[in-house]
């Protein structure tokens, strides 16, 4: 594997007001490795996400993706670059096909128009078992298959990372598992993944590292056992119990 970083936040710091969620936040991702960050409600994760997708702009510190600064670069701008991302609760054009809301990913986030758009949108819904379902409306599909439409129509938009939200939130655990070998197979394919979740067995069956976050910094990162038996992290994240 390629271990150099392909995207790296240093210093992240970020103010609503005068409430300060993160705290100095250093963050690097290796290419090809997926990246599992955990840690209590309120402890600046999705926040972090938001920084680095171009959602939110952070109050201080810079962002770099692919050797290049994009600090200053709006959501468009680094999605077309490559920073694909999913969000906790799938919010798909309802009265779209599932194949319609993948062609809007592949057009809008990714730029592409006619046989390139179609080829992503296939691509897309191959990779997530969505093309049995692609002419289906999409306020027809489960929680599961809403989820799996998230990953498509990121996917769409060729990323060269991904970040993914608490995407294995509200599922059955006969549903977690089926999408947990879903994230899996993207992973294997080669794409770099960084994945908040709350579902830490279906996380650690993918991450190879793990980042713990509390009150907007990081406590610690590493080795998925050894930073789930650091003492900080059991206090701040697991009430003082080990796992």
């Amino acid at each position: 594997m390629n271990h150099d970083i392909v995207l790296g936040a240093t210093g992240i710091t970020k103010h609503f007001g005068a409430l300060q969620v993160l705290h100095g936040v250093d963050l690097h991702v290796r290419r090809g490795e997926a990246l599992g960050v955990v840690g209590p409600n309120g402890a600046g994760k999705t926040t972090l996400f938001g920084v680095l997708a171009g959602t939110l702009p952070a109050s201080h510190g810079r962002v770099h993706f692919d050797g290049r600064d994009i600090s200053a670069w709006d959501t468009s701008e680094r999605c077309r670059a490559g920073i694909g991302r999913t969000y906790q609760v799938p919010r798909p054009f309802l009265s779209m096909s599932v194949a319609e809301n993948v062609l809007v990913a592949a057009q809008h986030g990714a730029g592409l128009r006619g046989a390139a758009a179609q080829a992503a949108v296939h691509s897309a819904l191959d990779r997530t078992g969505l093309l049995p379902l692609a002419p289906r409306p999409a306020d027809t599909l489960g929680l599961l298959d809403r989820k799996r439409l998230e990953l498509a129509r990121a996917l769409a938009t060729n990323p060269k990372v991904l970040l993914l939200d608490e995407i294995g939130g509200g599922l059955t655990e006969a549903e977690l598992l089926k999408l947990v070998e879903l994230v899996g197979s993207l992973h294997a394919e080669g794409l770099t993944l960084v994945w908040i979740e709350h579902v830490l067995h279906a996380l650690l069956k993918v991450v190879g590292r793990l980042v713990c976050m509390d009150a907007g910094s990081v406590l610690a990162e590493g080795e998925p056992a050894a930073v789930m038996a650091n003492p900080l992290v059991m206090k701040a994240y697991l009430g003082g119990a080990a796992a």
